[in-house]
This record gives C-alpha cells, structure tokens and sequence, in this order.
C-alpha cells in the first residue's frame, strides 16, 4: 500500500522542511565537523533522521528545547536512559549535594548500601555489583559465568542487542551457521568460536545448543526490545529456566530495557529467577552507571575463585565504577523516582499511545502492527508481531523508517533513531500522546496510494 514514489517525494519535501527550520542545528553541526568525527559525538548519532542532528540545549520532563528554540516531545528519552524524565527533581537535588562533597573516592558510601538492599528488594538476588555502564554489567558477568563454570562458549538470540559486549554482536544464517553481525566493526575473533546464537522462542534449538555442555552462559533480555518487542511465547521462560539448570548454564537476564515492565522489570513482574541479572541506563536518571546481581550460590564461588593479590587486575572493574555521585544518583532514583507510582501512571499512557497506532493502522489497512511492554510501545511494518529475532530483522525498511522518524520529528516529536520505539516518562501528557497519533495519522496518509 506504501507508494514509493510518493514516499521518495515526501521524504524530499520534509528534508527541506528540515533544513530550513533547524538552521542553528545546522551551524552547530557544520562547526563540530571541524573537531569531532562526521561531526557527532558517537559515530551512531549520523543515523538520526535528517541531514544533521537537533542539537539540545536543555531539557525537563517529557520535553526538551533544541538549538533553534523548539520546544519538542521527547518519546526516545535516551533510549530508555531518561526514562525518568529529564533531570527529575529527587535526583537533581542528590546529584547537586554529592557533588559538592566530591563525586568519585575509589572507596564506599553509605548510598551503595542502600541501593544494594533496593535491588536486593526489587530483584530477588541478594549481592550486587556497579558498574558505569550495561555493557560493563554485561561483560563482567559473563566472565564470572566462565570462570565459575570452566566452559568456552556464550549463547545469545539472534539479532539480540546487549550493548558493545563482543560475544553478543553475531547472528545466524538461514542455515543456522554463526557469524558477524552486519555492521560489526572490527570483530576481535569470529564469534562463533565464542558464541552459540539461536532464535528467540525456539526450545529445541536452545536445548539442542545446550546439551553440549559447553556454554558458559545465556544471556538474556526477558522480552527482546531492540529490533522491536519481541514477547516470549507462554511458557518459554519457564523452559529457558528448565534448560539451563538441567545443562548446568548460568542465566543472566539483561532487564536495561525491560525496567519499563514495572519497578522490578519483568523479572519480578513475571516471577523469573535468574542465576544474574543486568541492568543499566535508567536506575541513575541517566548518570552512567549500571548494576549486576548474583545469586548466593554464584556469590560464593565468585569469592572462592578470586584471589586478593589478582583481583584489580582480572578484567572486571573501573575506577569509575561504584562512584560516590553515581551511588546518590541511583539512591535517589530508586526511591523516589521508579516507584510503582511511576508505572502506575505510565503504563496506561502507553496503552494509549499503541491504541492510537492500532486505530491508524485499522483506519488505513495497513500490513503493520504495534505492541507494548510496560510503559514502552513500539510500531513494526509486519502485519503480525514478530516471534523471533529473524522475522523482525526481515521487517526492516531503512527507508520508510527515515521518512517516520524525520516527519515525526518536524512535527515536534522525537522517536528513537534507531526502530520505532516510543517511551512514556512521569511528565508524558495526554496531549503528547494524541499528538503524535495525529502526526501519526498524517505522515501515513501522505505517503499511501
């Protein structure tokens, strides 16, 4: 139904839009140029719609200023970094009194007490280790699953996304062979002499990839969120947590994404007992930092197995890692800011917003779908939700998604530059919401025969 020279001339008329109404963006793009790499901070900021990024000069809550003074909805909030809303007050004020008093020591606070006992709380792992960011959390975890167990390999799903965690950048072919994944920049070794990858959903490929005995450890996102929401079939969990136990596999569940589920992610949600678990981004209201826990059993032989002499030199650490701002970040974050309250009021605005998609995507017949997982919703050009990783990967159009995120955005909204992604913070309004069902409405309309 998309008409693609229509989307192709669309697509012009808002690029020129752009460009004529982002010229101080512009100016400030041009000027970074000079000094920093294609001119962005990281190398993925290019992929924002547009010829250049928005440039943001300050936020609050669910919006944010940019350069040339819009005033823009912000549904991509850092994907899922500032899920928080922008500088929340709680943790404004804790960040301002830490940081008068001095921001990193190598050594303890108070503050990492307590957001131990929090998480100990809210997850049901009883030790706790920080990091700065998830794909720390990540890593190290997965070190201390090879060391305990004394095995080689690593498995993941295919088109899974855990960070800049090596072992994780691999995917599947139609014949199930392990390699790369397209656009993997100089991978250290082929991953598949590190990496088992199956599909998401699949139980006879994951005990099949198992029953080896020679993998150290799953890692896991509850429901897969980074190319598109991908939900666990029912029962899955439960076979996924049967499997692993039965081959001796250490499962780490990586909630950095799923804390949108509730104040305990889906892990708690759901009743999943993890042997680890991950989590970064959101719990500090976007300082840097995350956070992995452990069970007794796996606390224990992680103490057994590290000697003292060796133990700042055995690749799992950071002198940044656990700082003293970082700890009053997250203290206050946890108790005040992603409280139940908080997802109380989010998660029926996200309802919301995926109806409104729904209503669209009903109204014009369109071969398109939308879910939601907590206060997070997403929209997918496959008429049913996808079941594995492959299916969702198939469902990509480079193109068509340019022209969504670029239109969405000249209409003063910003959805995440990388997939459909939309995220509700504390200070979403009813009229964002409907905002954007209406841009919605339009940018479709625009481009269908």
């Amino acid at each position: 139904m998309i008409n693609r020279e229509k989307l192709r001339k669309q697509y012009k008329k808002e690029m020129d839009y752009f460009e004529k109404n982002n010229p101080k963006s512009r100016d400030l793009y041009f000027k970074a140029k000079k000094s920093l790499l294609q001119g962005v901070p990281m190398n993925w900021m290019v992929k924002w719609a547009g010829s250049y990024p928005i440039s943001v000069m300050e936020a609050k809550g669910a919006h944010f200023i940019d350069a040339d003074g819009h005033d823009i909805i912000d549904f991509c909030l850092g994907d899922t970094g500032s899920m928080t809303g922008h500088a929340p007050d709680p943790s404004v004020k804790a960040i301002i009194d830490r940081v008068k008093k001095g921001v990193t020591f190598m050594l303890p606070t108070e503050d990492a007490i307590s957001v131990g006992e929090e998480l100990q709380r809210r997850f049901g792992l009883p030790y706790w280790q920080f990091t700065t960011s998830a794909t720390d959390a990540n890593r190290f975890s997965l070190r201390l699953a090879r060391m305990i167990t004394k095995r080689p390999k690593i498995l993941v799903y295919n088109w899974c996304y855990h960070g800049s965690v090596d072992e994780t950048f691999a995917t599947i072919d139609a014949n199930g062979n392990v390699g790369p994944r397209e656009g993997n920049i100089g991978p250290q070794v082929d991953p598949s002499q590190t990496t088992k990858v199956v599909e998401w959903n699949d139980i006879d490929a994951l005990e099949a990839a198992l029953k080896e005995e020679d993998v150290a450890a799953v890692l896991a996102e509850p429901v897969m969120t980074n190319i598109g929401i991908v939900h666990p079939e029912p029962g899955y969990h439960d076979a996924l947590r049967k499997l692993t136990k039965k081959y001796g596999t250490i499962l780490i569940i990586d909630e950095t994404h799923t804390i949108c589920t509730g104040p305990g992610g889906y892990t708690a949600a759901k009743g999943l007992k993890p042997d680890m678990l991950t989590i970064g981004k959101a719990i500090a209201s976007g300082i840097p930092s995350a956070v992995y826990g452990m069970s007794e059993d796996l606390a224990e032989k992680a103490i057994d197995s590290i000697d003292l002499e060796h133990c700042d030199v055995g690749g799992i650490g950071g002198t940044l890692a656990g700082n003293a701002l970082t700890m009053a970040a997250m203290r206050a974050t946890l108790d005040n800011v992603l409280t139940q309250e908080f997802f109380n009021r989010n998660i029926p605005l996200a309802s919301r917003f995926n109806e409104g998609v729904q209503n669209v995507i009903k109204e014009f017949d369109l071969p398109w779908n939308s879910t939601q997982l907590g206060c997070r919703t997403e929209y997918w050009f496959r008429k049913k939700p996808a079941e594995n990783g492959a299916q969702a990967a198939a469902a990509c159009d480079f193109e068509l998604e340019q022209y969504m995120h670029l239109a969405t955005l000249n209409r003063g909204i910003l959805m995440t530059p990388f997939h459909n992604m939309a995220l509700i913070a504390a200070q979403t309004t009813v009229e964002d919401i409907d905002k954007h069902t209406e841009a919605f409405r339009e940018m479709v309309q625009n481009i269908l025969d």
